[in-house]
């Protein structure tokens, strides 16, 4: 009889215990890890949903979870295999009882959250592999109006003594720039002693790598750029830009003596100023060019007699088998033929960020006050802040096959060290132009 009664009390006391649920208990806690790292998710997270000034994802991390169907995708890049611990921090704010799903590759375990302002343990993964690593966070159920507002993750190995990278914190607006990830340049190479009159290119985008957000800029120089965008899913455009001697964010500080002015514009084009990084002259055409579809660039820039220069971009497309003008600018206090010769790419909208998008150049030649042409045909790759500081890894650029190429986004594993020149092969494919004839 004693020992039925033991065994009774042994089952009430078992169904009393306290469950093994991540809400309540950190797994397996390392006491003294070799690494750990706080990681935030405001410069590191990305949702489904893409949504340009979406509100899901703040400075505060994910905030205002409501769609069931939204999912957030975390990413961060190890220097070699790893175990690690997650744990969302203490910062986590609870709205009601809220089941959710932590996966990396094919692996995932279920978090139910319940209290706020409480570390709560994820679990332990084994990375097998260096590389980027994507956590993605998927809602199951709630009860309140909302799933969790999550700021921050930790993550923590015993053993692993490696380099993480990520977007640490917002100095300097980091969070903004980390997620819209690394701008890449090519520096083209072009002889000193050459007075460029005349910028030529021609660039494709592949198809499938023209995605939202992208700004393909063809003929960049030492005072403006041209180029070629997406800016929303209906609309495409041709941009040419030229920025004020007086350095402003604010185009309206920009004393007359200064301003970029108007010489002419092309049919349909649309002129105006533009600010935020430095402010000028800006032009653009709305255009529905196409990926996969090869286009030419033109772009003259020579010095006037009154202490200015006068800068000229031209745009021709297979479909309109014509040279069309963009527009024409003079910037005052400049005195000067082309210098800078450079092409670059980069997404303007955060929530793209996790996108890779990729361009081909593919025919680089100047062309000098004489009308002597030359062909360029090294350049020298580089990368920003984003990218030189190591936040964002996602950057490569170089040759393939005979056109240089530059690719960012999408967390790829594969990087081009900054700095690297790259030459491709002669073609001697001369552009065939008569300028005179030009509109």
């Amino acid at each position: 009889m004693k020992k039925i009664t033991y065994l009774l009390l042994a089952l009430v006391l078992i169904s009393f215990s306290p469950i093994k649920d991540a809400s309540f208990v950190k797994r397996n806690i390392i006491e003294e890890p070799k690494t750990k790292i706080s990681l935030p998710l405001a410069g590191n997270a990305f949702s489904s949903e893409h949504i340009d000034g979406s509100n899901t994802i703040t400075d505060n991390g994910i905030e205002n979870w409501t769609n069931p169907n939204e999912f957030f995708t975390l990413y961060f890049k190890i220097s070699k295999p790893g175990i690690f611990q997650f744990t969302v921090e203490e910062s986590v704010e609870v709205f009601g009882k809220s089941e959710v799903e932590f996966s990396i590759n094919s692996e995932s375990k279920k978090v139910t959250f319940s209290s706020s302002k409480k570390a709560i343990s994820i679990g332990t993964w084994t990375i097998k592999k260096e590389g980027y690593v994507a956590l993605k966070i998927k809602g199951i159920s709630k009860t309140g109006d909302r799933f969790p507002s999550i700021n921050r993750l930790e993550i923590s190995s015993k053993d692993f003594d490696g380099r993480i990278s990520y977007v640490p914190n917002n100095e300097g607006n980091f969070y903004h720039w980390g997620r819209r990830g690394p701008s890449v340049h090519l520096n083209y190479q072009v002889p000193e002693n050459v007075n460029a009159e005349w910028y030529y290119n021609e660039i494709t985008v592949p198809k499938n790598e023209d995605k939202i957000g992208s700004y393909f800029m063809a003929n960049g120089f030492g005072e403006g750029y041209f180029g070629i965008q997406v800016n929303s899913a209906t609309e495409r455009r041709i941009l040419f830009s030229v920025w004020s001697p007086f350095e402003t964010d604010d185009p309206k500080s920009i004393p007359d003596s200064q301003k970029i002015k108007m010489l002419k514009k092309g049919e349909d084009v649309h002129a105006g100023e533009f600010g935020s990084e430095g402010s000028g002259g800006q032009s653009y055409l709305k255009y529905n060019w196409k990926a996969g579809t090869t286009y030419k660039f033109l772009l003259r820039g020579f010095p006037e007699n009154n202490n200015s220069t006068t800068y000229t971009a031209y745009f021709y497309a297979p479909e309109l088998k014509k040279w069309v003008l963009i527009a024409s600018f003079n910037r005052p206090q400049t005195h000067t033929y082309l210098k800078r010769f450079h092409s670059f790419l980069e997404n303007f909208i955060p929530e793209q960020g996790n996108l890779s998008r990729k361009v081909l150049f593919n025919n680089q030649w100047v062309c000098d006050e004489k009308g002597n042409w030359t062909e360029v045909n090294s350049a020298r790759f580089t990368t920003d802040n984003t990218g030189a500081k190591g936040y964002r890894m996602d950057f490569a650029g170089g040759l393939e096959n005979d056109s240089f190429y530059l690719k960012d986004g999408g967390f790829f594993d594969a990087f081009t060290t900054p700095k690297t020149i790259f030459t491709r092969p002669l073609n001697n494919k001369k552009p065939e132009i008569n300028f005179n004839t030009l509109p």
